[in-house]
């Protein structure tokens, strides 16, 4: 029993965890059970409000704020975590539990240092000395295949891609060898290509520390690469539990099964019609830095255009040039054949009213001292004149449209789920009724189960309204769902363009091959195989190289 008990880094016995809403408590977990072995990593699966966050966070001693254990415990190494004291809770961050978040970005001070912060925790708790901790962290960038590993450091955060960043935090969570990792959606906001690279890193890491780590996300693919173990939650309580291989070959529960094919949606084309869009040249520059070159592609009425492209490709700009939002430096762009003014400033209301945007995060583009009401209502009464009950049966009728009923009119955007908040802005853009909505990666930040849903909307609405999408996001899966043609962009430039099969099955540049390879499958031996392939590639045009 000894040697067991040694093996066992964490045991989570029929843990429960309530939340407080207005005095009244509510569960969050429910009775979960679980443990992990040294060198194990447990895949957390299950969509938004599921408790998989909440329960990563309680494994390293940490609760959200008006939450409680009401019964259960997690022990790390055999050490009561739930109960010790917060100084002992810290220590044990410090030096043997560490946490990455989803956010890189918001996790670093832009005013610091990488180096700086990658190694403030070993240092302030004692473990190394300055120059000790400096060599460690060159060490791991060079192992995390950071560039210019030795001076890597030196940058400030926004120098760095978010790939890169990313990299960065999972270096500093392993500064101090800790024996547990909570990698919490590490991955959720980062483009294909970018996301492969951070995963290997993980998969790295792991194989060379024999590290234990639980690793939290709603992206089954991703997981099947990393996890040894799987768990399925769903509204707090475990569901199932298996090893990646089984889950994914017999998956015995049919939430599961749901879960496994939820992806599989793909639309049939739209037939192609005249443009209601056409862009012309265009260029867009922030200073001296230009991010679109000359580029040309059109919209046709009642289709939707996905523009895709990793980060830093130039989509979202094309997307706020397009809106009126930023102004072009060159080219132009018409719409139903008449040239664009360069910014709203400079547009007819008409066209204003025209062409709508649904941004990327809801969080940040719904005020949160206005009811879903308000929201949606203002709108309405600003495009549309209407004040009373034609306003108030208006606002009910954009609700229905997005799938929500009258219980949401007077709740404001934190009582509502990401899913529900971006069926408000869906709501809030329908009111002006347009004819075309640029939708600005509306999914990128939403579980599997919540875009499918999101996505079989914006078909209906289209087909139900005649409605035209530009649809950007760097998800090939959503792309399948939703599109009738699709653009890629790298460095500003469309590189190829065409029919959604033609490209997505016959891709004819480089740079498309690339992001279409790097869409994770739903089999663990998948990454293994692309990073071995990418690497025969490397050295067969090595050795062409030389010869």
């Amino acid at each position: 029993m000894a040697a067991e008990a040694t093996q066992t880094v964490l045991a989570v016995d029929r843990l429960c965890i309530d939340g407080f809403s207005d005095g009244n408590a509510f569960p969050i977990v429910q009775d979960v059970t679980f443990s992990l072995a040294e060198g194990e990593v447990l895949g957390l699966i299950g969509e938004s409000g599921a408790g998989k966050s909440t329960i990563g966070l309680a494994t390293i001693g940490i609760l959200r704020p008006g939450c409680r254990v009401r019964s259960g415990t997690i022990k790390f190494a055999g050490q009561d975590i739930v109960n010790v004291p917060d100084r002992v809770s810290r220590k044990l961050r410090g030096e043997q539990i560490a946490y990455v978040a989803q956010s890189a970005a918001a996790s670093f001070n832009p005013a610091q240092r990488l180096m700086d912060q990658v190694i403030e925790s070993v240092v302030v708790h004692g473990k190394m000395s300055v120059l000790e901790a400096r060599a460690r962290a060159i060490d791991i960038f060079k192992q995390l295949q950071l560039p210019n590993a030795d001076t890597f450091g030196n940058r400030f955060p926004h120098q760095v891609s978010g790939g890169q960043l990313q990299r960065a935090m999972i270096a500093m969570a392993i500064m101090s060898r800790p024996r547990l990792i909570v990698f919490d959606e590490p991955t959720t906001a980062l483009d294909v290509t970018t996301q492969i690279e951070v995963i290997a890193a993980i998969k790295s890491l792991v194989a060379t520390s024999r590290l234990t780590a639980i690793y939290i996300t709603h992206d089954l693919a991703l997981c099947a690469q990393i996890a040894s173990r799987m768990l399925v939650l769903k509204d707090g309580r475990k569901v199932e539990e298996a090893t990646t291989r089984q889950m994914l070959a017999d998956p015995h529960e049919e939430y599961t099964r749901t879960l496994w094919s939820v992806r599989n949606l793909d639309k049939d084309a739209n037939p192609t019609s005249a443009s209601i869009l056409d862009v012309r040249g265009l260029d867009a520059s922030y200073g001296n830095i230009q991010v679109l070159k000359s580029v040309s592609t059109r919209l046709e009425r009642g289709r939707t255009l996905a523009i895709v492209g990793e980060s830093g490709s130039g989509k979202s700009t094309l997307a706020r040039v397009v809106a009126g939002l930023h102004p072009p430096s060159g080219g132009d762009i018409r719409f139903n054949g008449d040239k664009l003014g360069p910014t709203f400033k400079h547009r007819s209301k008409e066209t204003l009213r025209s062409i709508q945007m649904i941004f990327q995060s809801a969080e940040n583009a719904l005020n949160p001292r206005q009811t879903v009401r308000q929201l949606v209502g203002r709108q309405i009464e600003r495009q549309r004149g209407l004040k009373g009950k034609e306003l108030q049966d208006a606002t009910l009728e954009l609700l229905r449209k997005v799938e929500m009923g009258p219980k949401y009119l007077d709740r404001r955007p934190q009582q509502l789920s990401g899913g529900e908040k971006q069926r408000v802005a869906i709501a809030r853009a329908l009111a002006a009724e347009p004819s075309v909505i640029i939708c600005d990666e509306i999914t990128s930040a939403l579980d599997q189960v919540i875009q499918h849903d999101i996505l079989n909307l914006l078909n209906r609405l289209q087909s139900e309204l005649k409605l035209s999408y530009i649809f950007i996001t760097h998800d090939i899966a959503a792309v399948k769902a939703v599109a009738d043609e699709v653009a890629v962009m790298q460095h500003g430039v469309v590189v190829e363009q065409g029919e959604k099969d033609q490209v997505l099955d016959n891709p004819r540049t480089p740079y498309t091959k690339l992001l279409l390879s790097s869409v994770p499958e739903m089999n663990p031996d998948w990454l293994d195989r692309l990073l071995s392939e990418r690497a025969a590639s490397r050295n067969a045009n090595l050795h062409g190289t030389a010869a």
